[in-house]
C-alpha cells in the first residue's frame, strides 16, 4: 500500500446523531495535520457516481450540533456487486483519493472490508449507529442522542398513562439488538422491557402487567425492541386483544420510529464522534489500516475489520438483570 496523500470521508448506512461532529473532527484533524480531504455524498452509491466535493475547515463550521449528515448517506445495491465496487475505486482514484474513513454501522463496516480486501485502499471506519451493536467500542456514535430522545417521549407517555391508568406498549428501534430498549427502558421506569437478546413469554407478560392493572390500579409502561421475537408493538398488542381479561384495561401502542435517528446529538456524542474522528485520521496516516476506531473504558482502542464482524457485541447483564430487579 501506498502512503496515504488525500483522504476522502463518507458517511453510509443509517444517519446518526454526531456523525457531523465526527465529520467535522475528520476534516479539521487532517487539514491540521496538512492532507487535503474530500468528502464523498451518499456513502458508497456516491462513491459509484463520483459525487465527490473538496473539504476545508470552513465547509464543516457550525455542524456539530446538528443531527444528520451533511454528506448524506444511502443504502446502495451497486455496491454489492464486484462491478460496482470496481466502478467506487476507480471513481476515488480518479479523485485523486488514497485513503478513506467511513462512518457508520454493520453494513458500512461490511462494505469497507470487502472493499479494503479487494482493492488494498487503506480505510479506517468509525462507528456510527443509534444501535450500540458494533464489537470494538462501548458505545457507537448516536447512541447516547437516540436513548435520551426515547427517553424523553417515554416521560411524556407516563404523564398521560398514569391520568388515565392506562396501558401503553412503546415500541423503540433496534431490529436485531435491544440496547435502546434496555437503556431507554431502564432510565424511563418502565414495568416491563423486551428485547431480542432475552426470551419472552407472552403468558408471563400478559399475567404480570394484568396483575399490575387490576390489582395494584395502576398505569403500566412496556418497552419493546421492534425486533423482539415475538413481534413489535403491535403484535403484542393483539396478543394481547384477543385474551379477553384484558377487555377492560385501556391499552395504546407508540412506535417511536425514526425520531430516534433525529435531532441534535448530546454533548457526550459530541465528544465520543470528536474523538474517533481524530484517532480514524492519526491511524490512517501513520499506516493502520483496514480498523475501526472506538472507545473501551474511555481509552481509543482500533479494532480490526475482521474481528468486528466475527464478534457479536452483547447487552450489559447488569443492564438486563436491573430491568428484571427494579421494573
Amino acid at each position: 500500500m501506498n502512503e496515504v496523500s488525500t483522504i476522502g470521508v463518507f458517511t453510509s448506512g443509517g444517519d446518526a446523531p454526531g456523525m457531523n461532529a465526527c465529520i467535522r473532527s475528520v476534516v479539521r484533524t487532517a487539514s491540521l495535520r496538512g492532507y487535503p480531504i474530500k468528502g464523498i455524498r451518499r456513502g458508497y452509491e456516491g462513491m459509484i457516481d463520483g459525487d465527490i466535493v473538496d473539504l476545508d475547515g470552513f465547509a464543516v463550521s457550525s455542524i456539530i450540533q446538528t443531527g444528520g449528515t451533511i454528506l448524506k448517506s444511502a443504502r446502495s445495491d451497486r455496491f454489492l456487486s464486484e462491478e460496482g465496487r470496481q466502478k467506487a475505486a476507480e471513481q476515488i482514484q480518479n479523485a485523486g483519493i488514497d485513503g478513506l474513513i467511513a462512518i457508520g454501522g454493520d453494513g458500512t463496516l461490511a462494505g469497507a472490508l470487502v472493499f479494503h480486501e479487494e482493492h488494498h485502499i487503506p480505510c479506517v471506519a468509525c462507528p456510527g449507529t443509534i444501535d450500540n451493536d458494533l464489537f470494538g467500542t462501548d458505545e457507537t456514535i448516536g447512541f447516547d442522542t437516540a436513548i435520551n430522545t426515547a427517553l424523553a417521549s417515554i416521560d411524556r407517555i407516563r404523564d398521560t398513562a398514569d391520568a388515565h391508568n392506562r396501558l401503553f406498549l412503546i415500541e423503540v428501534m433496534g431490529r436485531d439488538a435491544g440496547f435502546i430498549a434496555a437503556h431507554s427502558g431502564l432510565a424511563g421506569g418502565a414495568e416491563m422491557v423486551l428485547i431480542p437478546e432475552t426470551d419472552t413469554d407472552i403468558a408471563e407478560v400478559k399475567t404480570r402487567i394484568h396483575k399490575l392493572m387490576t390489582e395494584h390500579r395502576r398505569s403500566s409502561i412496556v418497552v419493546i425492541a421492534e425486533g423482539d421475537e415475538l413481534g413489535g408493538a403491535g403484535d403484542i398488542a393483539d396478543a394481547m386483544r384477543a385474551d379477553e381479561k384484558f377487555d377492560d384495561i385501556e391499552l395504546r401502542v407508540c412506535i417511536l420510529g425514526h425520531t430516534q435517528r433525529g435531532g441534535a446529538p448530546t454533548a457526550r456524542d459530541r465528544v465520543l464522534a470528536s474523538r474517533l474522528g481524530k484517532a480514524a485520521v492519526d491511524a490512517l496516516i501513520s499506516g493502520e489500516h483496514g480498523v475501526m476506531a472506538g472507545v473501551l473504558n474511555n481509552e481509543l482502542v482500533l479494532t480490526p475489520f475482521d474481528v468486528i464482524r466475527s464478534q457479536k457485541k452483547t447487552i450489559n447483564r447488569e443492564i438486563i438483570e436491573l430491568n428484571e430487579i427494579i421494573s
